[in-house]
């Protein structure tokens, strides 16, 4: 395993990982068969349903989990392991087997989205680099996806990397496209990625140029009249005469930021189809989230682009995600459950099978099987898949595969699964052991 050859993301972690690692290492305990699970306990910020996005980045991120002569420097070097557990680093490599849900499938409470399995050492040092990733890229995409079902079949467009981290503006840049985003403003997602890219002008493109007019007239002259044109840096209605005097009644669009955007849409839609520009888009921008999204549904506004909101999770930045310890050899060789009973964060013993059950395509339980798969009838849709196996990476297909699974398993809700309203998950969650 290993795409990067100069990039190690070992020390993407805790210092806890290593000191468990160290005292199983010292005691015997380091070798014995292990399953850790990765789910949520309840669906964060009162939402309906998540969506699992970051499953490609975790395998990535794996594949280059090494220790090189410089991680095991610092940490010889720092105090925070001895000889045997410098040796152990060296040489590891993640052999075991990891399950879990493909991205663009949706998750509840309870829902085992990872299933880890390996010795306790190797599963063990995987868990912050495990859970920081996916944390973050299924809080994106369950944002996003709130966005797209808000938007209907109006195009959005991500534009948030000014908002968050650089390097969390491509993770979310891929995330929102797994949630349905039609494209990005980051270049580096569109480099790394594959993500169609967008970007025409700001404000200051206008005001760098003398008249607003000169401004239009520039750009079209770069980018052809199919661009779009920023009119609201002055005043909106003759900035939409400049736009159609710039571009022609053939102009592709115009960008609206500020206002309130439904009446001002509805003012820009009547003034371009009375100039003849009947077939001139209407973009907005300016703060969206989903319930603004939702509120302009009746508005004369063909797409949306959308910036803070989504890079960091419509208000709810993390999915709330955990990494238990559910299962592990005993001293006779035997697989057992095993299970934290502390208040308010009690977890289910033993590994997961899970499926979404349903009835005539839709949706009814997220049903756990305990030890074994649930029982299925011939609607069930099994959800756990391979991801890695004896340390070799599988096939997960592309982020279009993701994208269409997460408009098929959206379909499939209830419903009442799709309202913006915090309330329970869309559907619930059966546990059967059999």
């Amino acid at each position: 395993m290993g795409t990067h050859p100069d990039r190690s993301t070992a020390l993407l972690t805790d210092r806890y990982e290593l000191t468990m690692l160290h005292a199983t290492l010292a005691d015997g305990r380091a070798s014995r068969r292990s399953v850790f699970e990765m789910f949520t306990r309840r669906l964060s910020g009162g939402r309906r349903y998540g969506v699992v996005a970051g499953t490609g980045r975790i395998l990535e991120a794996i594949a280059d989990f090494r220790f090189g002569d410089d991680e095991v420097r610092f940490l010889r070097d720092s105090g925070v392991i001895d000889a045997t557990t410098a040796a152990w680093l060296a040489d590891f490599r993640f052999g075991g087997d990891i399950w879990g849900y493909p991205e663009g499938e949706l998750y509840f409470p309870g829902s085992p989205v990872l299933v880890v399995e390996g010795t306790f050492a190797e599963c063990v040092v995987l868990e912050t680099m495990v859970l920081s990733i996916l944390n973050h890229d299924s809080a994106i995409a369950t944002a996003g996806a709130r966005m797209i079902a808000s938007a209907g079949d109006r195009p959005c467009i991500e534009m948030g990397s000014r908002r968050t981290h650089e390097d969390a503006a491509v993770a979310a840049a891929r995330a929102a496209y797994i949630a349905g985003f039609a494209a990005t403003s980051n270049l580096e997602a569109g480099r790394t990625y594959g993500i169609p890219t967008t970007g025409t002008a700001a404000h200051a493109f206008t005001l760098v140029h003398d008249t607003e007019r000169e401004a239009f007239e520039a750009q079209i002259a770069a980018l052809g009249s199919d661009t779009t044109l920023l009119v609201d840096t002055y005043d909106i209605a003759e900035g939409v005469r400049n736009a159609i005097a710039a571009g022609g009644t053939g102009l592709g669009a115009v960008r609206l930021d500020s206002g309130d955007l439904a009446q001002v849409a509805a003012e820009v839609r009547a003034q371009l189809d009375g100039l003849g520009a009947t077939s001139t888009r209407i973009t907005v921008t300016s703060d969206l989230d989903e319930h603004a999204i939702a509120a302009l549904a009746v508005a004369p506004i063909d797409g949306y682009g959308v910036g803070t909101s989504l890079v960091t999770g419509s208000g709810v930045p993390t999915s709330g995600f955990v990494y238990k310890l559910v299962a592990r050899e005993d001293d006779g060789g035997t697989m057992v459950p095993v299970a934290k009973k502390s208040k308010d964060k009690i977890s289910v013993g033993g590994r997961k099978y899970a499926v979404r059950r349903r009835e005539n395509d839709v949706a009814t339980a997220e049903v756990i099987g305990i030890g074994e798969p649930p029982a299925t009838d011939h609607d069930d849709r099994e959800l756990l898949v391979p991801l890695v196996r004896d340390g070799v990476l599988q096939d997960l297909g592309t982020l279009g595969d993701a994208r269409a699974r997460r408009h098929a398993a959206l379909h499939e809700l209830p419903a009442t699964g799709l309202r913006l309203s915090k309330g329970d998950p869309a559907i619930p969650t059966q546990y059967e052991e059999r």
